[in-house]
């Protein structure tokens, strides 16, 4: 009976009927206890009949068990894992236990169970239903949320139903229909139906008043009452049992129910599988009950058994076994324990024994550990942490208790819970007494320091763990060392401990016979510092040569990609920047660490808007955006968002790049992310430099480059323009020999362009013609196109001034052409305005629509013209194959085409320009890998072949 919910089932309704027609949905239903949630999703469930339906429900005791309420969901569709690519189906068994293989992140687990329900709803419509969501284990809820996300045009419905007390964060953002109770006159028409005949007006007022029109407390209060105090010739009672006492009412019938009934309910509400078999066989054995001496229909009056035990509603579970005594709910779970399989089942067997333990039990609590190495093994993190706590808590041994304590911190952290994580180290601590588990320990407050947004403490603390860790165990040392000098380059001058300590102690650990990327590159960084540029760059050139190379990628890549990010940008070293930046977002694709793609795809809108590909970085910044807010990360402003403002800037788009920048800087200053800020700066140089307030450019130029000796950021060129139009020429003089140093060592026709433009910025008439061509020389083979454009501005600018009014044309043409075909319109307002000052009038150009693409039919469009299958794309992106076609099928009808043939020809003229601008230099052998090849790279993992 659903009175009153007329507007929630048609809404229910249409969100199925929209899923059989085509068209994905996602609904939360989020409410009190009691308030007709179940009763909706049974509702839903009637309205989709014909449908694969899918349902779960979240118990508490099942948190501890990693994918468990995934598991539950998918049960049915387990026969056609195996259709789905390999890299797929691999996550699914190693999540659900099925086989032993790397973990893999939960949300690629999530993009799994998508690819699952997408591929089964392709001969059936799907609709699942997952009943009190906030009592599943973290992994399900973080999978389940991604993957909900991402459902487009897939055929399927989910219905999600979670307490209003219990927010979760991976389902924000998604449609949520909040229920409270009844309107007045649909809880006294439920009131009468359930009352079977005629209640008093003023009896039923007070009724609906007192229960705020909950459905479940009016439907358990009326039994209650007598008919005379329903038709009001009798007292009600003074204060109605309701509210907060709804559960303690359900626990009052529950013991009122005959021993065996209520031993029965206990042992079921114990056990969150629903496994019929295990049920009797624990109940045979340790209570000699079965079902041919148990009165079953008692038992069906708060639960269902066929196929799966399942409580009517959650508050029965809740009230049968919070409302036993303690020695009844650990008699269940041991009887549980005794009869799960101890192969097959053994996580759930260590869990009901843990559960069932009242003291300190060593073996118990080495189950437990084994357990939690499991769920670590399926990527299961929070699980494992679960394990390991309870493990700790029946520990005899204080030292292995505060062992596993730090096991169970650390299992935190990469569980997405830092606050979790400090609050079980702080216990762990002061047990710790070896040297080695010290060090581990305030290495992991580092960590944690880190992940919570402290660098600056985090550079500190990493630091002093790198000195403990120097006397027992150099490689966690040289380890640790790399997390100091990334916590200390982000936190700038916001840190104690900068770059320069952390690299101090590089040089006083012993040499490592077998040294790591990251060993050699912090020693080269060390050598820049100590010895100059060329000493420096002698050590990390060949690396960046070696590691820039194709190869198969290893796992500890992604450990050091981001110094050695860091060092291509240092020796302006734009082909090892191209290559390092799609590496970084190709190995979070590949390895399915979904939780750490925002963080790679936010590189790549640096190189993109430094290259001049604007748009282009608009599309990573998007995919970036949509990825953090999928997987519930917190938005980095050192990240995309200063890549973001930085177009802004090079677009000349005054207004907004300020504001991002005032946002940013306030942003930035409160995360202590000097790095970040001194970006911010760098990009509002480029701003004031192509608006032409060039004492505003110097003062921003200045507080980019910092004080930093080591780590300049690029900063250098724009310093050297703004110096020298505003007079400044000792400035502008100390930056070219700093830029110098730095170019002639690393020998890039990046950095040589540079450093010979800002030579002759301040040369005189007789070198400087000579110094600007050779900067355009060798500017035009690199990919930096920007630069390029400014130097034919430059200049044509200078030979304007010597009054070489037709050579200076010829370059600011050139110039305009450039900047006005990647968007700098600033830097091309300048242009045209000098060429007016040479008696020649430039045509403005109209601006570029780009077919109102959104940023993801763009780059689906883009990878689907470059012979992307429909199959890559989704791996790729972490979409499904029909939400691919779909966005294929909106763009082709924007760019007014009909097929895949004619993708190319309706995008190339948008890059066009950058392409002609890079030149022939552009293919050699060192250029990046792009995303079409990560894209087949991807299907020859999923044994998929590409087609156009």
């Amino acid at each position: 009976m659903l009175l009153g919910r007329e507007a929630q089932t048609e809404a229910l309704r249409r969100l199925v009927s929209e899923a059989r027609a085509g068209v994905s949905g996602v609904q939360v239903l989020e409410g009190g206890s009691g308030v007709g949630k179940t009763a909706l999703l049974e509702y839903a469930q009637s309205v989709g009949a014909g449908m694969t339906i899918l349902r779960a429900a979240g118990v508490q005791p099942e948190v501890d068990i990693a994918y468990s309420g995934l598991h539950q969901l998918l049960l049915p569709l387990h026969d056609r894992v195996d259709h789905l690519p390999e890299p797929y189906a691999e996550a699914l068994r190693s999540a659900f236990g099925l086989a032993v293989s790397p973990p893999r992140d939960r949300f690629f687990v999530g993009v799994a169970a998508l690819a699952l329900l997408s591929d089964a709803a392709m001969w059936e419509p799907v609709l699942c239903l997952i009943d009190d969501v906030h009592q599943l284990d973290r992994a399900s809820i973080d999978a389940l949320g991604f993957a909900a996300r991402r459902l487009v045009a897939d055929r399927v419905a989910v219905i999600v139903v979670t307490h209003e007390a219990e927010p979760i964060v991976a389902l924000e953002g998604l449609a949520r229909m909040r229920l409270s109770g009844l309107d007045a006159n649909a809880a006294r028409e439920l009131l009468a139906a359930v009352a079977g005949g005629t209640v008093d007006r003023s009896v039923a007022d007070r009724i609906v008043t007192d229960t705020q029109g909950n459905p479940l407390a009016i439907v358990e209060l009326v039994p209650e009452l007598t008919r005379d105090q329903l038709e009001g010739l009798a007292p009600l009672p003074e204060l109605l049992p309701l509210g907060r006492r709804l559960d303690e009412r359900g626990v009052a019938k529950l013991r009122a129910l005959p021993d065996q009934a209520r031993t029965l309910l206990v042992l079921a509400a114990a056990d969150p599988s629903g496994d019929l078999s295990l049920f009797w066989r624990a109940a045979q054995r340790e209570y000699g009950l079965s079902p041919s001496s148990t009165d079953l229909a008692i038992l069906e009056r708060f639960l269902s058994c066929s196929p799966r035990i399942r409580f009517h509603h959650p508050l029965m579970r809740s009230g049968a076994y919070y409302g036993a005594s303690g020695p009844e709910r650990r008699r269940a779970h041991r009887a549980l324990a005794a009869a799960s399989d101890p192969v097959r089942d053994a996580d759930r067997r260590a869990w009901h024994l843990g559960a069932a333990a009242v003291a300190p039990d060593e073996a118990i609590a080495q189950e437990l550990e084994r357990s939690a190495d499991r769920a670590r093994r399926r990527g299961g993190w929070a699980s494992s942490a679960n394990f390991l706590e309870r493990a700790a808590e029946l520990s005899p041994d204080d030292p292995r208790r505060a062992e596993r304590l730090l096991e169970c911190a650390h299992a935190r952290l990469l569980a997405g819970q830092p606050g979790a994580a400090r609050t079980v180290l702080r216990q762990a601590v002061p047990a710790l007494s070896d040297p080695a588990s010290c060090s581990r320990g305030t290495r992991l407050e580092g960590m944690i320091d880190f992940t919570l947004g402290r660098p600056g403490d985090a550079a500190a603390t990493l630091l002093t763990a790198a000195r403990m860790s120097a006397a027992h165990n150099v490689r966690e040392a040289r380890d640790t060392l790399l997390e100091a000098f990334d916590a200390a380059h982000l936190a700038g001058s916001f840190a104690s401990v900068g770059v320069a300590q952390v690299l101090e102690l590089v040089r006083t650990l012993p040499p490592d016979p077998f040294p790591t990327v990251a060993d050699v590159l912090l020693g080269g960084f060390a050598a820049l510092l100590d010895s100059g540029d060329q000493a420096g760059v002698a050590i990390i050139r060949p690396t960046l040569d070696a590691v820039t190379r194709d190869h198969v990628m290893t796992d500890d890549e992604v450990s050091w990609l981001p110094i050695a990010w860091i060092a291509a940008l240092e020796l302006y070293d734009d082909r090892a920047w191209q290559v390092l930046t799609a590496r970084w977002a190709e190995a979070a694709r590949m390895r399915g660490t979904v939780n750490a793609l925002p963080i790679g795809l936010g590189r790549m809108p640096h190189f993109d808007v430094v290259t001049g590909r604007f748009a282009g970085a608009e599309r990573m910044i998007a995919e970036a955006k949509d990825l953090a807010a999928a997987t519930a990360s917190a938005a980095r402003p050192g990240g995309y968002a200063t890549a973001e403002m930085s177009a802004l800037a090079w677009r000349g788009r005054e207004a907004e790049a300020r504001s991002a920048a005032a946002t940013l800087i306030t942003e930035l200053t409160g995360l202590g992310r000097g790095v970040g800020i001194r970006m911010v700066h760098l990009a509002l140089a480029v701003l004031e430099l192509g608006l032409g307030n060039y004492r505003d450019a110097l003062r921003a130029g200045q507080k980019a480059r910092g004080d930093d000796p080591l780590l300049h950021l690029n900063a250098e060129p724009e310093l050297v323009e703004a110096a020298v139009r505003c007079g400044e020429v000792e400035v502008a003089r100390a930056a070219v020999e700093r830029l110098s140093s730095r170019a002639q060592a690393s020998a890039t026709d990046w950095g040589l362009g540079l450093m010979l433009r800002s030579q002759a910025l301040l040369a005189d008439r007789q070198d400087a013609e000579e110094l600007y061509c050779s900067a355009i020389e060798h500017l035009r083979r690199t990919l930096v196109v920007p630069q390029l454009g400014r130097s034919h501005l430059l200049y044509g600018e200078w030979l304007r001034r010597q009054r070489r009014r037709r050579d200076a044309r010829e370059q600011l043409r050139t110039a305009l052409d450039l900047l006005s075909d990647i968007g700098a319109d600033a830097f091309a307002g300048r242009a045209r305005a000098e060429l007016l000052a040479t008696g020649e009038r430039a045509r403005k150009r109209a601006a570029e629509t780009l077919d109102q693409l959104t940023p993801q039919e763009d780059q689906i469009a883009r990878l689907a013209s470059e012979g992307a299958s429909n199959m890559e794309i989704a791996m790729q992106l972490f979409i499904s194959v029909p939400t691919v076609a779909y966005h294929l099928q909106r763009a082709f009808r924007k760019l007014e085409i009909t097929n895949r043939a004619s993708l190319a020809r309706a995008l190339s003229d948008r890059d066009a320009p950058w392409s002609d601008a890079a030149g022939p230099s552009h293919g050699d052998g060192r250029a990046m890998r792009t995303e079409r090849s990560i894209g087949e790279s991807a299907a020859r993992q999923a044994g998929v072949r590409s087609s156009g």
